[in-house]
């Protein structure tokens, strides 16, 4: 049986959809991480299910990246933002190798349950090193969503103009005319 993923917004890089495993849908906040179904579910999204396990471990450690991220998102900089994510940086590290195919490289962790939430905070360090003013959190007052904006001249404002970008003009427009 294939569970679909419920949230309204996925395919962005790794540590931002780990950030979107919360949501709000109808004025109430949703959060994918509530339990190891939810965690299943994420894993398989980003192609993580074959190497690691949605296991109570894997769930604790995956929250604790997520929140250590949205610390970071919301207060680039600060220091405690910072050591949070160095915090679960700790517990792998990238393994130079030489394989049949060349040079590469290999994760390793202190315990695999580290994987996916040191898997993202690594995937957010790239981000920081390409594209650090592109990371954005959606600009409706109602929405908790982030995305990488992609645009071409890099002002996108919602994770999607079919949804929150409506509801902004929406609003906009009610407010002139109830003024006239």
């Amino acid at each position: 049986m294939t569970v679909i993923d419920p949230r309204p917004l996925t395919g962005e890089p790794l540590s931002l959809d780990l950030l979107n495993t919360r949501w709000m849908s109808e004025g109430e906040r949703q959060d994918l991480l509530v339990d190891t179904e939810g965690l299943a579910i994420w894993l398989a999204a980003n192609g993580l299910d074959g190497e690691f396990a949605a296991d109570e471990a894997t769930l604790r450690h995956t929250r604790t990246a997520r929140e250590a991220l949205k610390a970071l998102v919301d207060r680039p900089g600060d220091a405690e933002a910072t050591a949070r994510v160095d915090a679960v940086l700790e517990h792998g590290r990238i393994r130079a190798v030489l394989t049949t195919a060349g040079p590469g490289e290999r994760a390793e962790f202190t315990d695999p349950a580290w994987g996916p939430a040191w898997t993202a905070a690594r995937d957010h360090l790239d981000l920081l090193r390409t594209a650090p003013d592109r990371i954005r959190t959606c600009a409706h007052e109602a929405c908790i969503l982030h995305f990488l904006d992609t645009s071409r001249n890099g002002t996108r404002r919602w994770h999607s103009m079919a949804t929150c970008g409506n509801r902004a003009k929406a609003s906009r427009h009610y407010a002139r005319t109830k003024e006239t």
